[in-house]
């Protein structure tokens, strides 16, 4: 069940057996010369799609852009600033607070949001209880899982890629986008076949020290099938988590 797919009497109705909604989150960065710009965004929103659909709960419209300044050298990049990501999850904690839930689970698809996230949800309990609101009163739970720390889905990727995995521009990431989107497959000769590894700090130096954007990463191996088994597995571990979380 998707909100935006939804009129409001329907999410009036759910709202009577479920305060539990599952927000995809994500960016829109460079993934390499082979990466979609929306890898990081349509990760998520594919396995919560598909986990939504199966198990019946609601899924927001996917946050799909976030925290890439590193990623700036790289065209076609779009970044927000942390005060303007905090503020924007913030106003969308508390329009779906005013309506009635109670339990916002964000999937997330890019490692470089990790840290406004989390402080994305300080702030919206600080909000709560700064405008008096006791947030054990009201109920509202919020929490972060990215898709690839589900269960079992890491042991999975180094299964399947054993070497050339890498932390950007992975071929488990890419996989799932071939897997959704086989007809906008992007091929490119990679040198090395295996990028290098190293620290990340602002645009200029990541496009030095990672001329193409990929990061220890061999994507020539990213196969549709692959992403399959991936996105297959990542929807039974997040309907599971997500019901032990709605529950709680």
């Amino acid at each position: 069940m998707q909100l935006q797919l939804s009129s409001w009497p329907e999410i009036d109705a759910y709202l009577k057996t479920s305060k539990a909604i599952l927000i995809p989150i994500g960016s829109t960065e460079q993934h390499g010369p082979t990466g979609l710009l929306g890898t990081d965004s349509l990760c998520p929103e594919l396995i919560a799609q598909r986990a939504g659909d199966e198990a019946g709960f609601l899924v927001a419209p996917t946050f799909n852009v976030g925290q890439s300044q590193h990623h700036m050298a790289f065209a076609g990049t779009i970044t927000l600033r942390p005060s303007t990501m905090i503020a924007a999850m913030t106003d969308w904690a508390d329009s779906l607070r005013r309506h009635g839930f109670e339990r916002i689970y964000w999937l997330n698809g890019h490692g470089g949001n990790l840290a406004t996230i989390n402080t994305a949800i300080t702030a919206i309990y600080h909000s709560l209880t700064f405008a008096g609101i006791d947030a054990n009163a009201s109920g509202l739970r919020c929490m972060v899982r990215n898709w690839w720390d589900l269960q079992g889905e890491g042991d999975l990727c180094r299964e399947l890629f054993p070497v050339g995995e890498g932390s950007h521009a992975t071929p488990s990431e890419i996989s799932i986008t071939r897997y959704m989107y086989p007809d906008v497959v992007k091929r490119a000769d990679l040198h090395p076949r295996i990028a290098p590894t190293g620290p990340i700090f602002d645009a200029g130096d990541f496009r030095r020290r990672y001329p193409d954007g990929r990061i220890g990463s061999d994507p020539s191996q990213a196969d549709a099938d692959a992403g399959e088994k991936l996105v297959d597995a990542a929807v039974r571990a997040v309907i599971a988590d997500f019901r032990q979380f709605a529950a709680g």
